[in-house]
């Protein structure tokens, strides 16, 4: 679980020192083909909701791209008609950790932030969770918000897989399921908390890497 990981990390005041003080190299965004389809831009605003790890990273991954509306970290799925950490925690709700994203189509397209999300928001070969966070919460999940969305990302998946984009299997599933915001703590994360030990060693690298891959749809700043 991410709690145990950043405990460790932080036992001692040096070691969160030292690794807060730590430059973040940047992951490298994977070489992507563009989608061959897309979804319409003719509704605006738009909203999708994907799933892959923490949330805490996905999050601020898409707050970065150009076209992005506001981005907010939650959970999907499952089976309960409500959803909070400590019970998604359990791994027994269902549920999967979610960002829902409100984008205007005019300036990035939903095949673009599905590109986003496999090239370096998350790796979608990953079994039973993402890096070091283990259990189905942390699962690679679209949560298609209409029939053209799951139509576009089975397309994309389809597309990857022909092309042997990864050395691995794609494990994304297309899922449905309601979004239920997070606890107010755990919105804007990175950006709140920029020298916490997770966000140094696992999601600066991520955004790093999403502004070095994706130059030319990141936002200034």
């Amino acid at each position: 679980m991410r709690n145990s990981l950043c405990l460790a990390l932080a036992a001692t005041a040096f070691g969160a020192i030292a690794l807060s003080s730590l430059p973040a190299a940047a992951e490298r965004a994977v070489p992507l083909p563009k989608a061959t389809l897309d979804v319409s831009t003719a509704q605006r605003p738009q909203v999708a909701v994907l799933a892959g790890g923490c949330f805490w990273g996905m999050e601020a991954v898409f707050e970065r791209v150009k076209g992005v509306r506001s981005v907010t970290a939650g959970y999907a799925g499952g089976l309960r008609e409500d959803a909070n950490y400590g019970a998604v925690s359990t791994e027994r709700t269902g549920h999967a950790e979610a960002i829902r994203i409100t984008y205007d189509p005019a300036q990035v397209s939903y095949a673009t932030l599905l590109r986003v999300y496999f090239a370096i928001a998350h790796d979608p070969t990953q079994v039973g969770g993402q890096g070091p966070d283990r259990g189905p919460s942390y699962r690679s999940a679209i949560f298609a918000q209409t029939p053209d969305q799951a139509r576009v990302a089975r397309a994309y998946i389809a597309q990857l897989s022909r092309g042997h984009a990864f050395a691995r299997p794609i494990t994304t599933r297309i899922e449905q399921g309601s979004f239920f915001p997070a606890e107010a703590e755990h919105q804007n994360f990175y950006d709140r908390n920029p020298t916490h030990p997770y966000i140094v060693h696992w999601d600066k690298p991520k955004v790093a890497g999403f502004r070095a891959g994706f130059p030319d749809l990141a936002r200034a700043g």
